[in-house]
């Protein structure tokens, strides 16, 4: 860990040495934390929690042959102070690859082409209505090689290649294929359908549509998985809707649904509101109620600040 920490205060001091010889450098982070009331089926307890705040290092540099590197180095910082035996900044997505003509090629530790698939449609990502908290297939992989086509009349193929990397493992396979923009910006329909195969443990395949109606962004995910060596299955749905109230103020709400082999279920209900403090800021709340066939109800009610750089 100190080796780590030494290795992000050089980054970081690289970075900022060089930006001006090196304009596609970019420095980036964001910081969010929320004071929350929190109930894990035990008795409420208060608590300050750091929500995946960030620091990373980007960018991209001009080869020959029509080539660009691009590379990520990129570290999550628990902001709240209390990570557990000191691991305070822990490794993210960081790789080096190519783009060109041909789409591009990403080695290193990276998400997933299911886990992106589902673009921005959990609207309380990172948090504890995160779809991770229900579901399998949110994976950030190490030792992965992933591939991204460019894209043709709006559809864009993907695929994950996670080596073994040892004699007892299995390599694992998730790919995609995705139509739209995921921010909405550059088409009105985002859509994907995405398969894993033996990834951490699971098969998964997922499908995700999201778009805007009537002034509201509706999306929805299904999924269906299956646990590797024991062969249970698990049916999934979850939708959210986002409505723009004002310039600075959006409403948001989502439903989860996990129902497992032998009639086990889990539920989850989260609403909230984002406050637009300025262009990169934002105060919101949220409140996340879980129901649990087979372990304790959960409830979290909380209020954050998050800041992006």
């Amino acid at each position: 860990m100190k080796f780590t920490k030494q290795a992000l205060a050089l980054a970081v001091l690289s970075a900022s040495s060089f930006t001006a010889s090196a304009a596609t450098v970019k420095l980036y982070g964001k910081a969010n934390l929320t004071f929350q009331s929190s109930d894990e089926g035990e008795g409420s307890f208060t608590e300050l929690k750091s929500n995946a705040s960030r620091i990373g290092l980007k960018g991209e540099y001009k080869l020959d042959d029509g080539l660009t590197l691009v590379y990520k180095a990129e570290f999550q910082v628990d902001m709240d102070g209390d990570s557990d035996k000191g691991d305070s900044i822990t490794d993210r997505n960081q790789y080096v690859g190519l783009r060109g003509e041909f789409g591009e090629v990403l080695l290193g530790k990276n998400d997933t082409v299911l886990k992106k698939s589902q673009g921005k449609i959990d609207l309380f990502n990172d948090l504890n209505a995160d779809i991770k908290n229900l579901w399998k297939g949110d994976n950030r992989v190490a030792d992965s090689v992933t591939y991204r086509s460019p894209k043709y009349s709006g559809l864009q193929f993907g695929l994950t290649y996670i080596a073994e990397d040892s004699v007892d493992d299995e390599d694992g396979i998730s790919a995609s294929v995705v139509y739209g923009d995921a921010k909405l910006k550059k088409s009105d329909l985002y859509a994907a359908v995405a398969v894993d195969s033996d990834v951490a443990g699971y098969d998964v395949v997922r499908a995700s549509i999201q778009g805007k109606v009537a002034g509201v962004t509706l999306g929805a995910i299904a999924q269906t998985q299956e646990n590797v060596e024991s062969g249970k299955e698990t049916d999934g749905f979850m939708v959210s809707a986002k409505y723009g109230l004002s310039s600075k103020v959006d409403l948001k709400a989502q439903a989860q649904f996990a129902d497992e082999d032998g009639g086990d279920s889990k539920n989850g209900i989260t609403l909230g509101a984002d406050y637009k403090l300025g262009k990169n800021t934002k105060l919101f709340g949220f409140y996340t109620t879980f129901d649990m066939d087979s372990s304790p109800d959960e409830d979290y009610l909380a209020v954050g600040l998050e800041y992006k750089f």
